[in-house]
């Protein structure tokens, strides 16, 4: 069969090519194997599931075998969650295996992408990559969001609400883009079925071909490494492709799906016949999203009530925090590396990697905006901690209002510091400055000479 193959594809010379490739042998270079093996998970899940689901907001009478909700007009699409997590055999495992696995999933991106950050790997020539990165995490983050929203509990649909709220209050636009997404006015009568297409179709096909755009220019292009003794600008020193790293790759792959069916058959989330179906009259509280977009609903709660009249349109407050910053956050986060190659004037092409102290500037920058989206999700519970810790909950708003203004400054000039001294430490160590890999050839008379 393969010498059938080979004779009309040639892949023999390829295939042999490519099991000789190099992996770099370092965990930091894992995450990004995680995300695709969580990926891997949510397809195989969300195909069991979707035998299940019903995507119908259409009303029905609940008669399944959870009793509390017995003889109660619910939705379809919430009655189908129902019998999947109490009728289906395997069902409410598959559903929480599926939720904490897309939680992972978007951890695992936003690590990954944290490690490509810190460590300069998406300077040149691999500026492509890190835009594809971008792409995955916003398609990522809807991927979550969709799937948040379908079970049409009371919890989903006051995110739902939210999310309307948001939308509608983008200037000139927003009206018309609620109205057309939401099928009229909220809650609208074909939002779950929308959310479903894009959900199980439209978003996965643009995230699966988007993670062939990003494995396809990994290939091609050699991979980043850690400085060493035998590392250079030049070379990639590791593993091969096969057998080293498809045997470590493939048990990481069943350690990544061991530790979700673990966490989704002993750990419970999301358990909406407790929430109770949608009902717009109604909203939950506490109510907090799945961390992801927490940050977002924390922006909305600090933001202060300021509206704005522009060509005689109010723009509501909900715009700025729900539209504006995270416009701005991403915009920036894509042009960072052409950013940063524009004030340095670095345009040389990177294959090793920065340690973090070596360049404190980026570093302070990254944490800095790192601890705005601490603070800003921490904020999304602020109902929570204003209840757990007896304080008025106007007292806690303006002290994490201060804190997101303040925090980032004083961790950001901390960490440059940090940087810097450890960096002057280093220099000022027996050796004078930091170990450089240094490349040597045996001469004629049986010295060394350095290797430019």
């Amino acid at each position: 069969m393969f010498r059938w193959l080979d004779e009309r594809l040639g892949l023999a010379g390829w295939a042999r090519t490519g099991l000789r490739k190099v992996f770099p042998d370092h965990w930091s270079f894992l995450f990004g194997e995680v995300t695709l093996f969580c990926l891997v998970v949510l397809v195989l899940t969300g195909v069991f599931l979707t035998l299940f689901y019903v995507p119908d907001s259409t009303p029905v009478v609940y008669d399944g075998v959870y009793l509390p909700l017995h003889g109660q007009t619910v939705s379809a699409a919430y009655a189908s969650t129902l019998d999947i997590s109490f009728e289906v055999r395997a069902g409410l495992v598959m559903r929480q295996v599926h939720h904490w696995a897309a939680l992972v999933f978007v951890a695992a991106i936003v690590v990954h992408q944290l490690r490509v950050f810190f460590t300069g790997a998406y300077r040149r020539p691999r500026e492509i990559n890190w835009l594809v990165g971008i792409g995955l995490l916003v398609f990522a983050l809807a991927m979550g969001i969709t799937g948040y929203s379908l079970p049409d509990d009371l919890l989903s649909g006051t995110g739902l609400r939210i999310i309307h709220s948001v939308i509608i209050s983008i200037p000139f636009l927003g009206p018309w883009i609620g109205s057309l997404l939401f099928g009229g006015e909220f809650p609208g009568h074909a939002i779950i079925s929308r959310l479903f297409v894009f959900h199980i179709m439209l978003l996965p096909a643009l995230l699966i071909g988007l993670v062939g755009v990003h494995l396809a220019i990994l290939w091609r292009q050699k991979h980043t490494q850690w400085r060493g003794a035998r590392e250079t600008e030049s070379n990639v020193v590791g593993k091969a492709f096969w057998p080293t790293q498809v045997f470590k790759s493939t048990g990481l792959m069943m350690l990544t799906a061991a530790v979700l069916a673990l966490m989704g058959g002993l750990i419970q989330i999301n358990p909406v016949w407790i929430y109770g179906p949608f009902d717009p009259t109604r909203v939950s509280a506490p109510a907090q999203p799945d961390w992801y977009v927490g940050w977002l609903d924390g922006a909305l709660r600090l933001f202060p009530p300021i509206e704005f009249t522009l060509f005689g349109i109010t723009i509501p407050s909900p715009f700025i925090p729900g539209v504006l910053l995270p416009g701005l956050a991403f915009g920036i986060m894509t042009l960072w590396p052409f950013i940063e190659s524009r004030v340095t004037g670095d345009n040389r092409e990177h294959h090793l990697l920065d340690r973090p102290r070596d360049a404190p500037l980026r570093t302070a920058i990254g944490v800095a905006a790192l601890s705005v989206f601490v603070i800003l999700t921490l904020s999304a519970g602020n109902d929570v901690a204003a209840v757990i810790l007896n304080v008025p909950l106007e007292a806690t708003t303006n002290l994490l209002r201060l804190a997101v203004l303040v925090v980032p400054i004083a961790v950001g000039v901390l960490t440059y510091r940090v940087c810097v001294e450890l960096t002057r430490r280093e220099a000022a160590a027996p050796g004078g400055t930091r170990p450089v890999a240094v490349r040597l050839r045996r001469t004629a008379d049986g010295g060394f000479e350095e290797v430019d």
